[in-house]
């Protein structure tokens, strides 16, 4: 599926209240999704929320801490994150063939995986399964599960920047088999940043359409 046919799918995340690790993860697929789509650094697109979220009527809700945390990190490591997710797909799915939605979402996932120890892998594959599930198909949900679980099963040769197995050969987005993981036990609970509201260029995978979060 690509970007067009989402759009004109008119498929969107859905309303579900989530944990604040949730939300601030979905705030940096967004930022991270923006960015390439205006070819711009995202951290700049987090300094810029964070003005805006400080005028005297904001209409752009606060920066989550983890949200810049994941940003900054991804921004800082995207060649070796890129590089890793590439490493996962099969010869025929190149990684500019992936839906920059799909490519967002792993992006965030590998990073905590790599670069984030106090993240348990299931919880980052099962958030990164779970924000798939809110953008884009079940067969995306399957294949993302599948590419996060062969990285998360060579997490130390990876960490160390050791060679590591390819992807095998059944790894493909239409045969891959989800397998989900358990809730994200690092989740604060249902108070924390709220999600980005409609302060995003068209391009954006939520189009305005953030979920209402508390305050």
């Amino acid at each position: 599926m690509t970007d067009n046919d989402r759009q004109s799918s008119g498929r969107r995340p859905a309303h579900k209240r989530r944990g604040s690790r949730f939300r601030a993860r979905r705030r940096a697929v967004d930022i991270l999704f923006e960015a390439e789509a205006r070819d711009v650094d995202p951290v700049a697109i987090v300094d810029d929320r964070v003005e805006l979220s400080r005028l005297p009527q904001p209409d752009v809700a606060p920066v989550a801490e983890y949200t810049r945390t994941i940003v900054e990190g991804t921004a800082c490591e995207l060649d070796r994150v890129d590089d890793t997710i590439a490493r996962y797909l099969v010869e025929d799915w190149t990684f500019g063939r992936l839906p920059a939605v799909e490519r967002a979402i792993l992006r965030v996932a590998v990073w905590e995986l790599l670069f984030n120890p106090e993240v348990p892998p299931v919880a980052a594959i099962d958030e990164a399964v779970r924000l798939t599930g809110d953008y884009s198909s079940d067969t995306a949900q399957a294949y993302v599960n599948a590419v996060l679980d062969s990285v998360a099963g060579n997490l130390d040769a990876l960490r160390e920047g050791e060679p590591a197995p390819e992807a095998p050969d059944f790894l493909d987005p239409g045969d891959a088999e989800e397998t989900g993981g358990d809730e994200d036990p690092d989740a604060p609970g249902e108070t924390g940043d709220p999600g980005d509201p409609a302060h995003h260029v068209p391009s954006s995978p939520t189009d305005g359409a953030g979920e209402p979060e508390s305050r």
